[in-house]
């Protein structure tokens, strides 16, 4: 998977317990890599950005790593 925008393959979400606290993660052979500790806070309608550009929206809504 990767942004719809930008093909960028590394995210973060916003913790929902703090504010100003957020989760690394990267799309690796199609599968998640939290950068730290964090696992298990993405669901298909977890508010994702993108580490590269201003993209935001739904996990779900990343394209697949095949489409263009």
């Amino acid at each position: 998977m990767k942004c719809p925008i930008c093909g960028c393959l590394s995210f973060y979400v916003k913790d929902p317990d703090d504010a100003f606290e957020t989760h690394e993660f990267d799309i690796k052979d199609g599968e998640v890599v939290f950068q730290s500790d964090s696992t298990g806070m993405l669901n298909p309608d977890t508010e994702t950005y993108c580490n590269n550009c201003a993209w935001h929206g739904r996990f779900v809504e990343l394209k697949p790593s095949g489409d263009t």
